[in-house]
Order: C-alpha cells, then structure tokens, then sequence
C-alpha cells in the first residue's frame, strides 16, 4: 500500500475526529459516547486507505471499483462497530471522497458522484433506515446526496471561507458550516425518528442561530445554546450533518485537495 494511500486515510480519519471534537455542536455526543466514537474513528483507517489504494489501482470511477468499494467498506463498518459504533454515515462520505481524491485530487467531487452512480450489485439487499425513508417521504438520503456531487459538502466549505474571512475562529467557522449543512439537508435519520415535523424544526433551528450572526456573534451563540438544549430535550440527534462536515473538513486539508476555484483551503484540518 503506497505512502499517498496511508496519507488519506489518515487526514480522512482526523478529519471525522475533529468534527467529533467540534465544542458547541448542537446534540453533541457525551463524553462516554465521545470515547467510543474516536477509537472506532481510528479503526476506519486501515479500511480506508485500501479503498485509495484500489481507486489508484483501478483509476477510473468504474461499476467494478464501485462494488470493490462496496466490499471494503463493509469490511471497515464492521472493524468499526467492533471497536465501539460503525460511523456508518461517515464512512460512505469519506470513503467515496478518498476515493476521489485518489482518482483526481484537483477535483475530487466528481469522480466521487461518478462511483456514486453506479450501483452496488454486491451490496445485501435489505432495507436500511435510509431507503425506507427515502421511499415514504421522497428523500434523496447519503445515496442522493452522493449522486448530486455531494451539494451539502459544497455549501460547507463555502460557509468555511465566509465565515474565516469575517474574521471567525476556526472553531466559529466550522459549527457555521454545520450549520449551514443543517439547515437544508433531508437527514433521512431525523426523518426516520421524528418525521417530517421534526426534520423540518431541526432545520429552523440551524437556520435562526444562522441569521442571528452565526456561532461568532453574541446573538447567534445564544441561539446556538437554546438550540441545543431543545434537541436534547426532544431527544433529537442529528447524525447526517456532522457526517457530510466531516467530509467537508477533509476535503478542505491543503495538501491533498489542490483548491478549486471560489474554495480557500486553511492551514491545518485539526485546528479547533
């Protein structure tokens, strides 16, 4: 396995444990829970550096690289929930994205949307939460968000740039970018506990600390702070957020993505 491979997988895996780490993040896990969620974040990498690995083998999103994928990733969601919960979300953003930033790291969007759209003839054909929602309410889920070129991801690293150069810390800047995920995106998990309604009042609740000024004014942390309490108190936990700013955070590490037009890239991916 080369040095680049190994290089990914790990910038991939600080990348979801600094979003882990992330102070102030609305429904943010516990400590004992915040315990499990990093050892199993490091048991990802071994998983993901075979998936750069074949994507630089194989160097085209093709249906064969796509079910090759398939069948790492299995193999990583399941040393994962070993060493304590599977990362299951996260896993499908990092993984297609380490595989297109293997394939093409000047643009590594679009080579991940091309494997997205090729099916997974290997996969075991259950139903999961994602595509029963998906079929009840008409939610695109992790797969559509894939096959769209991962707009949330987009809209993240847009919200990233703004925020840093409006003067925010780096912290500030990234729960923005969470924000700024949550407040749009059909979490088809949220859809799954709580339905539309509570899909739609988790989405209010990003958008007005947004509109107060964001996690670096007064008025948005205190926003920030109400929101938080009324997603514990309905027992409401939004997972497909963090897990599309975790893919965010990776893509925004300098020394593998190179910047693309409108995208300023900061200094270090575990700043926060």
């Amino acid at each position: 396995m080369s040095e680049r491979s190994r290089a990914l997988a790990d910038a991939a895996v600080t990348a979801l444990t600094a979003r882990l780490d992330l102070a102030g993040q609305p429904a943010a896990p516990g400590p004992a829970e915040l315990g499990a969620l990093r050892w199993s974040a490091r048991a990802l990498t071994p998983g993901l550096a075979a998936i750069a690995a074949a994507a630089q083998r194989t160097g085209a999103s093709s249906p064969g690289l796509r079910e090759e994928l398939g069948a790492i990733g299995r193999g990583a969601e399941r040393a994962a929930r070993q060493a304590g919960s599977a990362h299951r979300g996260a896993l499908w953003v990092l993984g297609l994205l380490v595989a297109g930033t293997a394939l093409d790291p000047g643009d590594p969007l679009a080579p991940a949307k091309a494997l997205a759209a090729h099916p997974d003839r290997k996969a075991p054909r259950r139903p999961s939460q994602g595509s029963t929602v998906a079929a009840r309410y008409g939610a695109a889920g992790a797969r559509g968000e894939a096959r769209a070129g991962f707009p949330h991801v987009r809209r993240a690293l847009d919200a990233l740039r703004a925020a840093r150069d409006s003067g925010a810390a780096e912290p500030e800047a990234r729960l923005d970018a969470l924000l700024t995920i949550m407040s749009t995106v059909q979490d088809t998990g949220l859809l799954y506990a709580a339905g539309p309604h509570g899909l739609r009042r988790v989405q209010a609740g990003a958008r007005a600390v947004l509109e107060a000024g964001g996690a670096s004014s007064p008025a948005g942390r205190a926003e920030l702070e109400a929101f938080g309490i009324a997603l514990r108190e309905r027992g409401l936990a939004p997972r497909g957020s963090p897990a599309l700013l975790a893919g965010a955070l990776f893509l925004d590490a300098p020394r593998y993505v190179s910047p693309r037009p409108g995208v300023t890239h900061h200094d270090r991916i575990d700043q926060g």
